[in-house]
């Protein structure tokens, strides 16, 4: 079928759009995980429990052995429902833990981390903003935390719980140079140790130790969990995921917080890889002992009319005889997703694929690329700017080859624009003619109309993976440019509507047309003014409101992403010109 000129500009004009308005649908995460109805089987001495046990507020749902019949509790109050933050804190011992990312606290009751506080990074750009809190204990409006323990096989054998006061055998402040140790002893032959390590960022490595001193055999399974009370507010992104997630078998697996909802619980067994529940810039995360299979859940329950949801496993089972001891480690990820640590422990800790963590997308081959360029000119530059700039010349060069052709192609529809109108004139009651007329005048001409529209073709996915970089990075968030960009993430702040700030009144997002989306609609007019104006009347049209449709489109997208737009459209008009001077130069000799 023949080619239609205009069939092939709109498109162009259709694929731009597409760009700034619907391209967040394009990234739709994975299909949900299905619930997995797993029989009773043998996993290397483990088995899949059945269902959850409710033990509240305080410790969370404990993954049941195979032998045990699960009861569940969903009425159980919670244990301090009108106390503050502050004030719970003060309801049990704690070892105070400090790194140079974090501090908080260990509670003694339950042995769980449930105080964290991130002491590099604010709610807001402000200096006397908050740190970000990310653990809080049971009690609190919103709870989270993690714990880890044994489950017994049989019942009548007492085992730690969430209830459970440790002694403090070993450390006092839990740091990177000084590891703590928990102890308790159950009084009927069985002694847990608990060791807690923590490096200079966001990794603990949790040691599980039990040692039977009585004289009857005993069956235990080591878990790990991490319960969140409410729902948290997330931003509802196709292109980003927030909620439960995990890679399982190799395989990432994302649930939304609304599926988990519906299915109250999914269940699937692994080998190596990890759990968690992550937010756009932060993560909790499992990651059990990569050497046996083990069986995780995701949960949903409403206790009281909160929605209360938890990631866990449960691994092996340990038969231990008199005399007999077993251990187990495991490790837990709290703290914020800075690409390249997530990428160190998958390397020392085995963590399998532990950067899908971040949400990189379809993309993923080209996104985390151009966050690697990105991060090593902000190393060169000591700005992220700079870098999206340095990164644009580069794109630009790459594609110096695609845009040579597609100027000269763009020449020679220029020069065929006479006949072109002609034809229009004599065949312009007669469509399909007039194509047949105008496709004969290409293939006689060798010009291809379509060429064009390459380069913009090949900027798509440069535009959804820069796009992606700037809005899921840690890296990027609240990181300044020059002036009054202070966060390239976040849109320009100012307005054309009040003079740029000059008029003291806000304005609503709407009408946020600052000074970088405007430069951009500008450097697209005078880019426009280079190319050869489109034969269709109409198609002209269109075209001279292109830059005002998208200065508009762009004004709430990321200052970085309108900056780079700006700036490729500056590259592009030097481009053109060189070129233009390239190819008018032999007529001049002549």
């Amino acid at each position: 079928m023949a080619v239609d000129e205009q069939r092939n500009l709109f498109l162009a004009i259709l694929l731009s759009l597409l760009i700034l308005v619907g391209f967040q649908y394009f990234f739709s995460p994975p299909p949900p995980v299905e619930d997995a109805t797993v029989s009773q089987e043998a996993s290397e001495g483990g088995m899949v429990p059945k269902a959850p046990v409710l033990e509240g507020d305080g410790g969370g749902i404990t993954p049941a052995p195979p032998s045990m019949q699960p009861v569940a509790s969903p009425t159980e109050k919670d244990e301090h429902p009108s106390l503050t933050r502050e004030e719970v804190l003060l309801q049990s011992g704690r070892v105070r833990i400090e790194t140079p990312q974090l501090v908080g606290s260990l509670a003694l009751t339950g042995a769980r981390l449930d105080d964290l506080t991130l002491v590099k990074y604010r709610e807001a750009l402000s200096r006397e903003s908050p740190l970000i809190t990310l653990l809080s204990p049971p009690g609190t409006p919103d709870a989270y935390f993690a714990r880890h323990g044994w489950t017994a096989g049989a019942k009548g054998v007492a085992v730690p719980d969430n209830k459970t006061v440790w002694g403090l055998s070993d450390g006092k402040v839990l740091s990177p140079e000084n590891p703590v140790t928990l102890r308790w002893d159950n009084g009927q032959g069985l002694v847990f140790t608990k060791t807690f390590e923590v490096d200079d960022n966001f990794m603990f490595t949790v040691t599980q130790r039990v040692e039977n001193t009585g004289s009857e055999k005993v069956s235990l399974y080591p878990y790990g969990l991490i319960s969140r009370t409410g729902t948290p507010s997330t931003l509802g992104f196709y292109i980003l995921h927030e909620g439960p997630l995990g890679v399982f078998d190799g395989t990432l697996e994302e649930l939304d917080y609304d599926e988990l909802q519906e299915e109250h619980r999914i269940a699937q067994t692994t080998t190596g890889g990890w759990l968690g529940i992550t937010d756009k810039y932060w993560l909790v995360a499992l990651a059990p002992d990569k050497g046996n299979r083990v069986n995780t859940n995701f949960i949903h329950a409403n206790v009281q009319g909160r929605n209360k949801y938890q990631a866990d496993y449960l691994g092996r089972e340990f038969v231990l005889a008199s005399g007999g001891s077993a251990e187990v480690s495991s490790n837990l990820f709290a703290g914020a997703k800075i690409v390249e640590l997530l990428d160190a422990y998958t390397t020392t800790y085995g963590i399998d694929r532990f950067d899908l963590a971040v949400d990189f997308g379809w993309f993923y081959f080209l996104t985390k690329p151009i966050f690697y360029a990105l991060n090593f000119f902000n190393r060169i530059f000591g700005n992220f700017g700079l870098g999206i700039l340095a990164l644009t010349i580069i794109f630009r060069l790459l594609m110096y080859p695609l845009a040579n052709k597609s100027f000269r192609a763009m020449n020679a529809m220029k020069k065929l624009h006479p006949q072109i109108t002609e034809l229009r004139e004599r065949f312009g009651e007669d469509k399909a003619r007039m194509n047949q007329e105008m496709m004969a005048l290409y293939k006689r001409e060798k010009v291809n109309p379509a060429a064009g529209c390459l380069p913009m073709l090949v900027q798509i996915p440069i535009f959804f993976s820069l796009y992606k970089v700037l809005f899921v990075s840690i890296e990027m968030r609240q990181a300044p440019f020059y002036g009054w960009i202070a966060d390239l993430s976040a849109p320009d702040p100012t307005s054309l509507f009040n003079l740029f700030g000059l008029l003291p009144f806000d304005l609503p997002s709407f009408l946020h047309i600052g000074v970088w989306p405007i430069l951009m609609g500008l450097t697209m007019y005078l880019q426009q003014k280079l190319n050869p104006p489109p034969a269709d009347p109409v198609q002209a049209k269109i075209f001279m409101f292109l830059p005002f449709i998208f200065t508009i489109l762009l004004a709430n997208f990321p200052a970085g992403l309108v900056i780079y737009w700006a700036w490729n459209n500056v590259l592009s008009i030097g481009q053109q010109w060189f070129l233009m001077k390239k190819m008018d130069a032999p007529a001049k000799k002549s």
